[in-house]
């Protein structure tokens, strides 16, 4: 029989890196949210493990163990053929990798230790609203956020993710503002979430001036920011998004562009 998983794309809504402990790994206090835009897989049981790859960003996607999602497998002690459909663009700070990963832990992995194969995977593992602090091992449910669209823009770019954390000049900044209150609507929400920050964004922007383009074209949104690392950006609407989206992907045929909505507790 086989089984379905979606995998949808991370967004931080904000990441502020506090702190840096001994062995590297970076502390962030993130508020982290889903959109139902992502990547799909079919699961077969079968005496071999094997992945195949398609979608559009199928290319250059490793079949072997070097994929997160293999890696999954073996942690979860399953072992069949798995149909990975790449929606998502690698290296793009919406945590591709990580939700396919999280995807297969989802179906098979239950009582596994999910950090083991990345900071992201276990806030991936719920796909709903989340404040993610720690290395990404500590992990608050929230209150439900409300109903809100979402643009996601990638210029194709990508931007690796130890380059922008090491082009950081401060390594312990203030976390968020305190507890997240209720909002009863997207302004309210974006007003607060424009109080908070992406403290890799303005490093990635260095790296990547294709950035400030992204966000340029994100300008009509309540709010526009990078996420994670980047180099893809998302802009909230009250309403409208796939209006939005079409109109940039008609400005910039030649970059990623996808319209959704948030993943919020309600479902």
């Amino acid at each position: 029989m086989t089984t379905e998983a979606f995998a949808p794309a991370k967004i931080n809504l904000s990441l502020h890196v506090t702190g840096q402990r001994d062995d590297g790994y970076h502390l962030l206090d993130s508020l982290v949210a889903f959109a139902d835009i992502g990547d799909r897989l079919w699961f077969d049981s079968a005496p071999d493990m094997r992945i195949d790859v398609s979608g559009p960003f199928a290319k250059g996607v490793p079949t072997d163990a070097r994929n997160l999602v293999w890696q999954a497998a073996d942690l979860a002690g399953w072992c069949g053929r798995i149909r990975l459909e790449k929606n998502l663009p690698h290296g793009a700070g919406i945590g591709g990798g990580s939700a396919d990963a999280a995807a297969v832990l989802r179906a098979f992995g239950a009582g596994v230790d999910a950090i083991a194969l990345g900071a992201d995977v276990p806030v991936c593992l719920r796909s709903i609203p989340q404040r993610m602090a720690g290395i990404g091992d500590v992990l608050e449910t929230l209150k439900p956020i409300p109903d809100i669209q979402v643009v996601l823009v990638n210029p194709k770019v990508i931007v690796p993710t130890k380059q922008v954390f090491d082009a950081l000049n401060s390594k312990r900044n203030p976390p968020m503002s305190g507890e997240l209150p209720t909002f009863s609507n997207a302004v309210e929400f974006c007003d607060w979430l424009r109080c908070q920050r992406n403290d890799l964004e303005k490093p990635a922007r260095v790296i990547a001036p294709q950035i400030d383009t992204v966000l340029e074209a994100l300008d009509d949104a309540l709010i526009a920011r990078m996420s994670g690392s980047g180099a893809t950006c998302f802009g909230l609407y009250a309403e409208s998004a796939s209006t939005a989206a079409a109109r940039i992907a008609q400005a910039h045929p030649d970059w990623w562009v996808a319209s959704g909505r948030l993943i919020s507790l309600f479902g």
